[in-house]
């Protein structure tokens, strides 16, 4: 007996008929970077180049730019992809051309309501609306909101104030970084970052901290024109950025069939820049993984190609918020910071373990330990790192 089941000839012609299309449909976008002489990571039918290297999606860009170079191609499920990390390339798709090639990023048809928004609109509507919201976000009008920011900022404090008081033991460790900072919706995720690289960067905090008492003595209340002068702080956060970017990828899509640089980007073609890779280039970086804000220093800002730096984005299209981001992370820091050190515990996760989230997360809560300074930032003794001070009550957070 036939181990094959019985069929008639025409149910196994369609049978065949239907496996040879699924595996053509499975297939037939892949082949597109070979043909652009790209290299890249060879995909599996329907699912792409996804997982092919690490199963978090940009530190798979990391691997992928270590062997491939700085432009290889990638096929989200059955979707090509083009990685660009290359500067010059760069500078082309996101200043030079992004009116004329590379205006629109990706829709995913996801976007519900959202559609309309500055983020998502495409061509002369997103024009339309950019040149409506810019205003908003200039930095006359960041000033007028400081006053604002300054109450938020107030509250964060006022929460840690109360944790310290509680005098809370190793075990009541329950209480997130992250839940701490909810407050600042678009900007936790960078403050939960900033409070973890000075957590396990104890000089730099310490060194940043000297800065903040030179700049406000005595915890005077904090003025915006004095907080964006302070240069360490910049360079902090800065850092920051570059370790721990709020955007992953950067994404374009190619209108018509054009060269860049010598790379053929075919029409339609989705074009990504892997911000988080490209933060880590080891060219560009040196020792790529370590948290060194002297690199964004006055004397050394002029060795950083723009093109490589790139946590909000550049060019027309890059973040509106990027100004209000940035002072209401540094007024928070500064506030904190007054009064509070970060330290680690014996729940701290080093290093830490990422997840493959849409953006940058951690698997597990960062869990800190919060130092009240003593006599609120004042001075008493004289410790190895050059700043003075005395013991300090402590809390979880």
């Amino acid at each position: 007996m036939s181990l094959l089941p019985f069929f008639s000839f025409g149910t196994w012609i369609l049978l065949i008929i239907f496996i040879c299309l699924f595996v053509w449909y499975g297939s037939v976008t892949f082949g597109v970077f070979e043909k652009l002489g790209i290299p890249g990571p060879k995909p599996l039918m329907y699912w792409g180049t996804v997982t092919r290297h690490n199963p978090i999606y940009y530190i798979a860009d990391t691997e992928c730019a270590q062997k491939y170079g700085r432009v290889f191609g990638l096929y989200e499920f059955r979707r090509p992809m083009l990685a660009v990390m290359d500067p010059d390339m760069l500078k082309t798709i996101l200043v030079k051309e992004c009116f004329t090639y590379f205006t629109n990023r990706r829709d995913i048809y996801l976007n519900g309501d959202l559609y309309d928004s500055v983020n998502f609109a495409q061509d002369d509507h997103w024009r339309r609306l950019r040149n409506t919201v810019t205003p908003s976000f200039t930095s006359g009008r960041i000033k007028e909101m400081f006053d604002v920011m300054k109450n938020y900022s107030h509250k964060l404090t006022d929460s840690l104030r109360s944790k310290v008081h509680k005098g809370l033991t190793d075990h009541e460790i329950t209480t997130q970084i992250t839940t701490m900072l909810a407050g600042y919706e678009l900007s936790a995720s960078v403050l939960t970052f900033l409070a973890y690289s000075l957590a396990t960067n104890p000089k730099v905090m310490k060194r940043l901290q000297r800065e903040i008492d030179s700049t406000f003595p005595n915890k005077e209340s904090i003025q915006y024109e004095a907080l964006m002068k302070m240069e360490y702080l910049d360079c902090v956060v800065n850092e920051c950025l570059r370790l721990y970017p709020p955007l992953l990828r950067l994404e374009r899509v190619a209108k018509e069939t054009v060269k860049v640089n010598g790379a053929t980007v075919p029409k339609g073609m989705a074009v990504m820049v892997p911000v988080y890779a490209l933060h880590r280039d080891p060219e560009w970086w040196p020792e790529p993984e370590e948290f060194i804000p002297e690199r964004f220093s006055k004397e050394n800002m002029q060795n950083i190609n723009p093109y490589t730096y790139l946590p909000f984005g550049i060019g027309p299209r890059n973040c509106l918020g990027k100004r209000f981001i940035l002072v209401l992370i540094k007024l928070a820091l500064v506030e904190v910071l007054q009064s509070y050190s970060f330290s680690v515990c014996e729940e701290t996760e080093i290093p830490l373990k990422m997840s493959n989230t849409g953006i940058l997360d951690t698997v597990l809560p960062i869990k800190l330990k919060v130092v009240k300074r003593p006599d609120g930032g004042k001075t008493v003794t004289q410790d190895t790192d050059g700043e003075k001070q005395a013991p300090a009550s402590s809390a979880h957070i």
